[in-house]
């Protein structure tokens, strides 16, 4: 690509950040923003123009962004439901596209996407921030020497206490309300799906087949709003649809296996719970650490309590990915540890090298369709659901992280 011109879709708490603390530190010119609410969108102008841009245009009307002559590159931060609507339309007005992640809510989103993406060859970025985590990486570096063997189970999960986000929605204008209100399914499921899918090749190789998805019972939002918002007549009558803790287990073409927990609305600590399991050794994030068969002659002997756990950092100077050993060497930047700087210098790169992006649009595809067959699978009681191929058979294709 000759010149990146970005137009930005969405200036909410995600939006608004990426904007301030990684787009515009990397020096990339930003000439449109945009928010269906005038106030964030001009926010976002002032933030342009704070780094020293010319202030960008300012729009209300994110296809009005899209139809833009001065804009080259769309980013999508927007409300979940306009992700892939939006992403479509950009890609065939032959604008690159970076969306940020959230779950599909029909399985023609999906296909439309790929559809779009395969009769424009448009470049396309899914942003999965955690597929470019440190430890994420290390992990799969260290699955890709061969360390921990053939990879049997994965899980992890975004286990996050979400109850005070959600239950002032409309306060903040938050869409995660409305979904809480109407939704019950793995509703965000790529933060822990995306780095695992990395490690298993999935699109790659390997594919997912079938997944069944059990939701606990929906309670905890409704006890943090009668203790916390009293005052809230509409919603401490409300009845949410979105269970507490959500379940699904996945099965792969190769006989692996994923379980994936959404745990947002009951009083917990931050986790996702990344955990690699194979013949020769495993990672847990919970303890953050690596065990290696190798290393005793009496695993099955072995509690963790009585071990050596949080010894991952152990393992960095070793099995640090390439990738994050130039990161570090250079100087870590941006929010989320990292993740998000990293992640967008290397969309810049790609589109510059006009190479094939690392989180492409199969993928993209293949985890948010996790949300929409999640929903059909708790809907009839845990049933199996088969997980389409988005790539129509070119599943075994070259991994790029």
């Amino acid at each position: 690509m000759k010149e990146i011109k970005i137009g930005f879709i969405g200036l909410g708490c995600r939006g608004s950040s990426l904007l301030k603390d990684v787009i515009l530190p990397q020096k990339e010119q930003v000439t449109a923003v945009c928010d269906t609410y005038p106030d964030r969108a001009n926010l976002g102008a002032d933030l342009v123009q704070a780094a020293g841009q010319p202030r960008p245009h300012v729009y209300t009307d994110a296809m009005e962004v899209i139809r833009d002559e001065n804009v080259t590159v769309i980013i999508i931060a927007s409300a979940w439901e306009s992700h892939t609507d939006l992403a479509a339309a950009a890609m065939y007005a032959k604008k690159a596209v970076a969306m940020e992640v959230g779950g599909a809510y029909t399985l023609k989103q999906c296909t439309d996407l790929v559809e779009a993406y395969e009769k424009t060859q448009t470049p396309f970025m899914f942003l999965e921030n955690c597929c470019f985590g440190r430890r994420e990486m290390m992990v799969l570096n260290m699955v890709r020497q061969g360390l921990l063997g053939e990879i049997v189970h994965c899980a992890g999960g975004y286990q996050h206490d979400l109850r005070k986000e959600v239950a002032y929605g409309k306060e903040n204008r938050h869409y995660r309300l409305r979904n809480y209100l109407s939704r019950n399914c793995e509703n965000y499921p790529t933060h822990d799906l995306g780095p695992i899918a990395k490690i298993l090749d999935i699109n790659h190789g390997n594919r997912m087949v079938t997944l069944t998805s059990t939701a606990s019972k929906a309670a905890g939002l409704h006890d943090y709003i009668v203790r916390n918002k009293p005052d809230d007549e509409v919603l401490k009558n409300k009845s949410f649809a979105q269970g507490d803790v959500v379940t699904t287990v996945i099965k792969c073409a190769r006989g692996e296996t994923i379980v994936l927990t959404l745990d947002t609305t009951l009083p917990r600590y931050y986790s996702r719970n990344f955990t690699v399991r194979g013949t020769r050794g495993m990672y847990e994030e919970v303890t953050d650490s690596v065990f290696l068969d190798q290393e005793s002659d009496l695993a099955h002997d072995f509690d963790w309590r009585d071990t050596n756990v949080n010894n991952a950092k152990s393992y960095e100077e070793q099995y640090d990915h390439p990738v994050w050993k130039q990161y570090l060497s250079e100087g870590v930047k941006g929010t989320h540890d990292g993740m998000d700087y990293l992640e967008f210098q290397t969309f810049f790169q790609a589109l510059r090298s006009n190479s094939p992006m690392p989180v492409d649009v199969y993928d993209a595809a293949a985890w948010m369709a996790v949300t929409v067959l999640s929903e059909m699978s708790i809907a009839r009681g845990g049933a199996v659901v088969d997980i389409p191929d988005f790539t129509n058979g070119k599943w075994n294709r070259e991994e790029m992280i």
